[in-house]
């Protein structure tokens, strides 16, 4: 830890009313309706302070620590993706007046945004999202609200029981991708780290002092406990060739038996970008407007190609979500699409855990592979 700083949370309130004096809007972890989420706050006194969760397949509860820790829960439903990827915008408006016709693009919304308590999964989900709307053709509107976003990591102290960042490398200690990174220390105090030249700048109007050694030594080992204690893993080696050569495995059957094809999965990854383009019209068909919102591979309208759907059964569509996550993203943009957060675990209503579907393929490999 280079160049690591420590602050007290009074300072932390310090760093908030200077991005909002900036402009940002904050957003920080906060609880509502029993639930962490990302959403407006205005000082530290908003944050979900003395808050621990408990997670499982299907399941997600909170409860009292009795402590003074500020991040103690782990990953709620939300991330940073409807921030930077709205799930629903107004590209165009069409107007009919009489036998004329005019389109007018929709302006792009990128209001400075601070976000607050983003977990090192949720940073390298972002650099994933990154290279689907910024590769190649770069999308504008992505591009606007990204280069608005002032990011503040926070390193894992725990690890919850979904969680298998650690597997996949992308966690949990935040190394990549941040403005600002914190690390809590049991004494309520935080470490504080930039990792841009705008996190230096905000960094510069903190009350700070030197970390100790002992306070490095302590923020290294719970990098080390919470690594250790992960709810779930994931064996990544080889991993794209076992799916691409058990295509016709039988788990998947198995699998689609309990899968509601609710889409729930992918409306709470980080990283699943599919979206559609729909085109509404007024009653009076004098407006009408083309909008991108969130789209689902669970759903059966979204492989409708040429009069047909592609996909017609649960096991086909949930073994195009599993296989595009864990090897045609590889493919395509030179990662995993996923990063373990492990919410598409603890969100399924019905529980069904990625980490064992791909653990009872590998284990059955080559029986029935073509």
């Amino acid at each position: 830890m280079d160049d690591v700083r420590k602050i007290t949370v009074e300072a932390l309130d310090v760093l908030l009313v200077e991005l909002a004096g900036r402009g940002y809007v904050l957003v920080g972890p906060t609880v509502s309706e029993g639930v962490v989420v990302l959403d407006r706050i205005s000082s530290v006194a908003d944050l979900a302070r003395g808050v621990v969760d408990g997670q499982g397949p299907g399941e997600y509860r909170l409860r009292d620590s009795g402590g003074i820790r500020l991040f103690d829960a782990t990953c709620g439903p939300e991330s940073a993706k409807r921030f930077l990827f709205p799930p629903r915008e107004t590209l165009a408006t069409v107007r009919r007046d009489q036998q004329t016709l005019s389109v007018e693009e929709a302006p792009i919304e990128a209001r400075p945004v601070a976000i607050l308590g983003l977990r090192s999964c949720d940073l390298h989900a972002i650099r994933t999202q990154d290279a689907v709307f910024l590769g190649g053709r770069p999308d504008r509107r992505y591009r606007a609200r990204r280069d608005a976003a002032f990011l503040i990591g926070v390193d894992c102290a725990r690890a919850g029981s979904t969680c298998f960042c650690a597997s996949m490398g992308t966690g949990p200690a935040c190394t990549t991708g941040f403005d600002v990174a914190l690390t809590e220390l049991d004494s309520g105090d935080l470490l504080v780290r930039a990792g841009t030249a705008a996190g230096e700048e905000m960094l510069a109007v903190l009350p700070a002092q030197d970390a100790l050694p002992d306070d490095v030594a302590e923020a290294a080992a719970a990098e080390a406990r919470t690594a250790g204690s992960m709810g779930r893993e994931v064996c990544t080696e080889g991993l794209r060739d076992l799916l691409y050569r058990n295509l016709e495995h039988p788990r998947w059957s198995k699998v689609a038996e309990q899968c509601l094809a609710c889409g729930n999965c992918t409306a709470v990854c980080p990283t699943c970008f599919c979206h559609d383009v729909v085109d509404s019209a007024s009653l009076s068909g004098d407006v009408a407007e083309r909008s991108r919102e969130w789209a689902s591979c669970f759903s059966l309208e979204f492989s409708h190609l040429a009069g047909h759907d592609v996909r017609t059964s649960r096991d086909a569509r949930y073994r195009q979500w599993a296989t595009h996550k864990f090897a045609g993203w590889v493919d395509q943009f030179g990662t995993s699409g996923c990063v373990g957060c492990g919410r598409c675990i603890t969100w399924c209503p019905v529980g069904i855990d990625i980490t064992a579907e791909l653990a009872a393929i590998r284990d059955a490999d080559g029986e029935v592979a073509q």
